[in-house]
């Protein structure tokens, strides 16, 4: 993958679950992290006492965090109504040249800032609910 612009990073929602996905305006900067745990199954008789992993096993997440400004009132009161009625909806993330990411997720968090000379900012995080799909791009 080629160095790409960060603005084609796109999170997207389906905030009424029929497939039809929104890109979430004003963002500024959006991350997604992949995470896996490991399961620890060194016992006495481990080869030079080095720890074994278990393949395969473990609970699997991703994370989503992103931050940007409200565009609109009705994106405002989307993310909003979702964060407090602790919707679990789809997502889509998508990583231009690489591919869409697709799942279920819930925003974990809403923070809202802002300086008397300045715009209010938001930030989000998301916790995936689900097992993610990947469609690689073509």
């Amino acid at each position: 993958m080629v160095a790409q612009k960060g603005k084609d990073l796109l999170l997207k929602v389906d905030k009424n679950t029929v497939g039809t996905f929104t890109t979430v305006a004003g963002m500024r900067s959006r991350r997604i992290s992949f995470n896996a745990e490991s399961v620890d199954v060194t016992d006495y008789e481990s080869a030079g006492r080095w720890r074994e992993l278990l393949a395969g096993s473990g609970m699997q997440r991703a994370s989503i965090n992103g931050s940007g400004i409200f565009k609109d009132a009705q994106s405002d009161a989307d993310i909003r109504e979702m964060f407090f009625n602790g919707a679990i909806v789809p997502w889509q993330i998508i990583v231009p040249d690489f591919g869409t990411i697709e799942g279920l997720f819930q925003i974990t968090s809403l923070e809202y800032a802002g300086s008397h000379n300045g715009e209010v900012s938001y930030e989000l995080a998301l916790e995936s609910a689900g097992a993610l799909t990947f469609t690689v791009a073509v």
